[in-house]
């Protein structure tokens, strides 16, 4: 008997209902689980994705997409095969398909995280008995602390450099982390209603499509529109990591530069960055997470994509588990996650 979903070059098929899940390549029926570049691409005859995140789609791949808004929850058919979208706590509109043909229930993660987010719909545990599940954070050494203390130190590290007269200028991918960023920012109780923070261009189309789906923010305004004897002394300024070292950041006399990213929870990667500090903020699902929701949801097969799947599937393994990997073509590293996240703005 075939698997309800199947690797192929295009990507991930379910023939029973004809269908693709992310796909990579041209496909007539994509489900598309959110809008970071790797799994959103052009080129589909029509799409379906949840209803919050359509304006990132359309912002990315074109207003001329065919595409149909889905519920979290809402029961969709594909001749016999059932689907519905459930939160995966990673972007807004971010989720996970869940398929179901023959009393088989498959889920298909995208990216996730299991750490709270006040700019997206929480992860929902989706009871299966096959889970695809990203591996981007897939080892021991990667704990998230809390989101709110990583906010506090944010906040700490600008207060510091305000003192000093010099600029904060903190690299965060522009799609999620961006606008989580602002998000957890304003919920501090020492933030000031008035506090404005300076975007790099690459982040302003995207931060307003989240603000116009009421996700709460501080308020930002673009560093292109500041007057040119601006110093930026005191000030937050965010940016993609493509500007690191680019001549935009001569706008910046005297400034530190920080980087969000569940990266920087290993030492050695702020060092060969060059950031001056780096705070362990990640929009993916750490190691204890990824076990507990694989424990969670009940699954008797686990299928690892993108990441650090060869320790994931020994892990599992070891626990009698039936685990193996999928080469699919998201991404995989720091350097893919970064080049990926500019490219659609």
């Amino acid at each position: 008997m075939a698997d309800l979903i199947e690797l192929t070059e295009r990507g991930l098929y379910c023939a029973a209902g004809d269908f693709h899940i992310d796909p990579w390549r041209a496909v007539p029926r994509a489900l598309i689980t959110h809008g970071h570049a790797d799994h959103a691409r052009a080129g589909h005859d029509h799409y379906w994705a949840e209803r919050s995140g359509l304006p990132i789609l359309y912002k990315r791949l074109g207003p001329r997409i065919e595409i149909t808004a889905v519920e979290y929850g809402e029961s969709l058919r594909f001749g016999p095969v059932r689907v519905s979208f459930h939160p995966a706590g990673h972007v807004l509109g971010s989720a996970q398909i869940r398929v179901e043909h023959d009393g088989e229930v498959w889920v298909a993660s995208g990216d996730y995280k299991r750490d709270p987010d006040p700019t997206c719909a929480p992860f929902e545990v989706v009871p299966c008995d096959t889970f695809i599940t990203e591996a981007t954070f897939a080892l021991p050494v990667y704990r998230w602390s809390d989101t709110r203390e990583v906010a506090a130190d944010i906040r700490a590290w600008w207060q510091s450099n305000a003192a000093a007269g010099r600029a904060s200028v903190l690299f965060c991918y522009s799609l999620g982390k961006a606008q989580r960023l602002l998000g957890e920012l304003a919920r501090l109780p020492d933030m000031a209603a008035d506090t404005t923070a300076y975007l790099h261009g690459a982040l302003v189309p995207l931060t307003q499509l989240y603000r116009d789906a009421g996700v709460h923010m501080l308020a930002t305004e673009p560093v292109s529109t500041c007057d040119k004897q601006h110093d930026f002394a005191g000030d937050l300024i965010m940016a993609p990591p493509a500007a690191a070292g680019s001549r935009w950041m001569r706008r910046f006399p005297r400034h530190e530069t920080g980087f969000a990213s569940g990266w920087m929870r290993i030492r050695g990667n702020r060092r060969r960055r060059g950031y001056d500090r780096g705070f362990v903020l990640s929009d993916h699902v750490d190691w204890p997470g990824l076990i507990r929701t694989i424990e969670e949801t009940g699954a008797r097969r686990i299928l690892a994509t993108h990441g650090r799947t060869d320790v994931l599937v020994a892990y599992l393994r070891q626990r009698g588990l039936y685990a193996a990997p999928l080469a699919t073509e998201y991404a995989d590293s720091a350097e893919a996650e970064a080049d990926i996240d500019e490219s659609g703005v």
